[in-house]
C-alpha cells in the first residue's frame, strides 16, 4: 500500500519551510517506515535553518526529537515490531569501525548522519528511521511530553554527566533542556542556579517556578561559587563569566552544538584546574540510560502544541526567544 503524507521541508538558508505533500519514502534494508506522532522544535533545527551548521541534505525534512509508530520495516530488521511506538534522537547512524567506533564512542564517529540534518527528520507525517537508533518508549510517557525528551533531554542528560558530581551547579540559558534537566538535578539532591538572558523576566519568572535555588541574569556573577556550570545558550560571551563563577576545580560544560565566538580571556579563569569541556552529540547508551531515569523521577516537560504546517511559526517563536519549555509539533 502506497502512503502519502504532508512535510514541511527546507530548500535553503533565507527561506521558510515549505508545506508539501508527497508520496512516504520506502524503509530499506535496516530501516523501519514511522508514522509520526509528534516531533520536537529544537534549537539545533535553527542552527541548520539559518545556515549556523554547514552542508545539510537539501532539500531537507528538519526534526530530530521524533515520536512515532512503526508502520513498515525493511529486510534485517531485527528487535521492532510494527505497532510499535519508538523514539528517533539526533544521532541516525554511526559506521561502527572508524577508531571512536571502536572505543565505544559512538558520538564522535567520524561518518556519522543525524536526523534532521544530514538525514530527512520528523517535520512530517511520515518519517525513515534506520532501526538501530530507534529507542524504545516507556509507554507512561505520551507522545507531546516525550518527543523533547530526545533531545533536550538526552544532551541535557549528558552534559549533566559531564559536569560530575557537583553540589552546587549553575545553568546557563533556562529553554527545554535546561528546564527537563533541572529535574534530574534536583532529585540528586543538588543545589541549582538559573541564568538567563538579560531582561527575560519570563525565563526568570519559569526558572523559579520550577524549583530553582536561585536564577538571576546571565552577565553576572553566581551568588556563590559554583561546582560547576552548564552552557545551554549558545554565547561565547558566557563562557569567561561561567569560569569566573566556578571554584577552582570546578567545571563548564557547554552543551551546544554550535556557539558565537568566545572572547580572549585572562588565565586565571582558567587556572586553578578548572576544566572546559564540550558535549557533542548523544549516544545510544545515554537514551537507553535517560528515558527510563525519566519516567522514575516523573519528567514532566513543560510543552507547547503546535499543527506541522505551523512549522515555521514554532521555529520563528523560538528564534525570538518567546517559548517557555518545548515546544512540539503534533500530528492528528
Amino acid at each position: 500500500m502506497t502512503l502519502s503524507g504532508r512535510t514541511m521541508r527546507f530548500h535553503g538558508v533565507g527561506e521558510p519551510l515549505r508545506l508539501e505533500r508527497c508520496t512516504a519514502p520506502e524503509p530499506g534494508p535496516g530501516q523501519v517506515l514511522l508514522r509520526v506522532r509528534a516531533c520536537g522544535v529544537c534549537r539545533t533545527d535553527l542552527h541548520v535553518i539559518d545556515g549556523d551548521l554547514a552542508n545539510p541534505k537539501l532539500p531537507l525534512v528538519p526534526g530530530h526529537e521524533i515520536v512515532g509508530e512503526v508502520v513498515a520495516q525493511g529486510a534485517q530488521v531485527d528487535g521492532l515490531q510494527v505497532g510499535q511506538r519508538v523514539g528517533v534522537p539526533w544521532l541516525g547512524f554511526t559506521c561502527g569501525e572508524c577508531r571512536a567506533c571502536a572505543q565505544g564512542r559512538e558520538n564522535l564517529c567520524e561518518r556519522a548522519l543525524f536526523t534532521g540534518y544530514t538525514l530527512d527528520g520528523g517535520y512530517a507525517d511520515y518519517a525513515v528511521a534506520n532501526a538501530r537508533y530507534c529507542l524504545p518508549l516507556p509507554a507512561e510517557l505520551d507522545d507531546e511530553h516525550a518527543a523533547p525528551l530526545l533531545c533536550a533531554g538526552l544532551i541535557g542528560y549528558r552534559a549533566l554527566k559531564a559536569a560530575g558530581p557537583a553540589e552546587r551547579l549553575g545553568i546557563y540559558g533556562f529553554g527545554a533542556a535546561a528546564h527537563i534537566i533541572l529535574q534530574v538535578a534536583l532529585a540528586q539532591g543538588r543545589e541549582v542556579h538559573a541564568f538567563v538572558r538579560p531582561g527575560d523576566e519570563a525565563a526568570l519568572k519559569f526558572a523559579r517556578e520550577m524549583g530553582v535555588h536561585s536564577a538571576g541574569y546571565s552577565d553576572q556573577l553566581a551568588p556563590e561559587p559554583l561546582d560547576a556550570a552548564i552552557l545551554f545558550a549558545p554565547v561565547g560571551s558566557l563562557v569567561p563569566l561561567a569560569l569566573g563563577s566556578v571554584h577552582p576545580g570546578g567545571t563548564v560544560v557547554t552543551a551546544g552544538i554550535h556557539m558565537s565566538q568566545i572572547p580572549a580571556f585572562d588565565y586565571s579563569l582558567l587556572w586553578g584546574e578548572r576544566t572546559l569541556k564540550s558535549v557533542a552529540n548523544l549516544t545510544r547508551a545515554d537514551g537507553e540510560e535517560f528515558l527510563p531515569l525519566a519516567q522514575r523521577l516523573n519528567v514532566v516537560t513543560n510543552t507547547t502544541p503546535l499543527p506541522l504546517e505551523d512549522a515555521n511559526v514554532a521555529l520563528e517563536r523560538l528564534r525570538t526567544g518567546h517559548v517557555s519549555g518545548a515546544l512540539v509539533l503534533v500530528n492528528s
